[in-house]
């Protein structure tokens, strides 16, 4: 019983940051870095959830969380694909941007009372023992596992990560695959906002703080490289797995929560030491 509270505790803590580790892959994959999608994560989510509670219509509420997201995401696509601004610079501004708006809009305050079929996608359970929202990560992990493997936007974003320069003198138009890079990031965040919310029942302005570590870290400890061209979804998954169970691990042991976040920065440096060592021999 012990270990299967655990293990709910485990995927309860990692259910949206694998749904934000599958976005942030794509983007690192073409050589790119999304530092918003925790802000993002909480502006759609606190946007959605004061519709959803003003209105009790979920369909509205869920629609705005998912078109907040791709909304920054593709602002964050034009600006670094087509514009060709340092990808750090514009996604480090959209999270100061986003987060302020959070507040702005929230007025700090918990938006909350939403109708409680709400939850079914957090709490619900199918035969009584399966936690919905692990079907719908599934789901999200396959379309996306057969997106970067059997598609021509999944080859092009490896080829672009790869060299740039010679993706597009093959003729693949590298701005627009970055911006929808991008822009499926952004997707990803709307979609974790729901999940969230919905097993929470409940946004406030704090929700994704610290997001965009947890998924930069899955995919590098996943074997993303964060110079580009290399990566999977399957490794980002399981990198984010690696760290809910390491979380969970020195948290049973009492480790206080500072200290756990400098085991995670000790894990991302030394799975960049790795990745560069190999990439050296």
């Amino acid at each position: 019983m012990v270990l299967t509270g655990n293990l709910i505790t485990i995927l309860d803590n990692a259910s949206e940051l694998v749904i934000l580790a599958i976005g942030m892959t794509l983007v690192i994959i073409t050589s790119g870095i999304d530092l918003s999608v925790g802000s993002t994560l909480g502006l759609s989510g606190m946007v959605g959830c004061m519709i959803l509670m003003n209105t009790q219509n979920i369909i509205l509420g869920v629609l705005a969380m998912i078109l907040i997201g791709v909304l920054v995401g593709l602002v964050n696509g034009i600006l670094v694909g087509y514009l060709q601004l340092p990808a750090f610079i514009v996604t480090l501004g959209t999270m100061k941007i986003c987060r302020s708006l959070d507040y702005v809009i929230s007025n700090a305050s918990t938006a909350s009372k939403f109708p409680e079929v709400y939850s079914f996608l957090g709490k619900g359970k199918v035969g009584g023992a399966f936690p919905v929202y692990i079907i719908f990560i599934f789901v999200m992990f396959a379309i996306f596992i057969w997106v970067m493997g059997k598609t021509k936007f999944g080859r092009y974003l490896y080829a672009i990560g790869s060299n740039a320069e010679s993706a597009r003198l093959t003729g693949i138009n590298v701005k627009f695959n970055v911006m929808m890079a991008y822009a499926i990031s952004g997707l990803m965040c709307g979609l974790a906002a729901w999940i969230m919310t919905s097993r929470l029942m409940a946004c406030d302005a704090t929700y994704g703080d610290g997001a965009e570590m947890d998924a930069i870290a899955a995919a590098v400890i996943g074997g993303t490289s964060m110079s580009g061209g290399r990566g999977s979804v399957i490794g980002s998954v399981l990198g984010m797995l690696i760290l809910a169970v390491m979380n969970n691990l020195l948290n049973l042991i009492g480790v206080p929560p500072f200290l756990r976040e400098a085991f995670k920065g000790i894990i991302v440096i030394g799975a960049v030491l790795l990745q560069k060592k190999e990439k050296a021999s």
